[in-house]
């Protein structure tokens, strides 16, 4: 589904696997999507959590953040990729926001029903066009104390950290729901394009 919203966006893909050679030298832009959980290992080592992990996925994710980082490349992350993107800047991850919240609702959906509040000085909010909306919630885990540069710019009703973007990179934001499972939803179509915009050197 990615893919196709960064076909839409008037991009080509390129997929990265485990296994496969990493060579950014032709790349422009970075997504990186959802997944199984990012191993706590990497932020905590005090927490046992027995969930199912990537590890190699985990390696070569921190690996391609890291040529973006050197080469200044756009960087949009989804979900599970925006956890990552926390971590790789320093920050941690609450493991469980179940374990966390014990009234949180267990809400576990590809349709927008969850409702967030997005900052209005937040590059974010220019893109949705709205501070208060419904998206998707696939996920357990979440982003806990923030990493370099990064700042919490929507939240959900619970006040769990729903995006973060770093306001001094042209554009470098982590979302914690999926925005390619609402493709006629405008605004969260826009992500993919912002994306596309800043690798191509022309933002809109």
């Amino acid at each position: 589904m990615n893919r196709l919203a960064l076909l839409r966006a008037g991009a080509r893909s390129v997929r990265l696997y485990p296994g496969k050679r990493l060579d950014l030298s032709q790349v422009d832009g970075l997504l990186i999507g959802g997944g199984d959980d990012i191993d706590v290992r990497l932020y905590d080592d005090e927490v046992i959590l027995e969930t199912r992990l990537d590890p190699e996925r985990d390696a070569l994710e921190l690996e391609a953040l890291a040529v973006a980082e050197q080469r200044g490349l756009p960087v949009l992350g989804i979900c599970r990729g925006a956890q990552i993107l926390n971590v790789y800047y320093g920050g941690s991850l609450v493991p469980d926001i179940h374990a966390l919240f014990d009234d949180l609702p267990r809400m576990r959906t590809g349709l927008p029903r969850k409702w967030i509040s997005v900052r209005v000085d937040s590059r974010l909010h220019g893109m949705l066009g709205r501070e208060r909306l419904r998206v998707n919630s696939l996920h357990h885990q979440a982003v806990d104390r923030l990493g370099r540069d990064l700042r919490a710019i929507a939240r959900d009703d619970s006040g769990i950290i729903q995006a973060i973007e770093n306001d001094n990179h042209p554009f470098l934001v982590g979302v914690q729901w999926h925005p390619e499972l609402m493709p006629f939803h405008r605004g969260q179509q826009a992500l993919f394009h912002r994306l596309v915009a800043v690798a191509r050197g022309t933002p809109p």
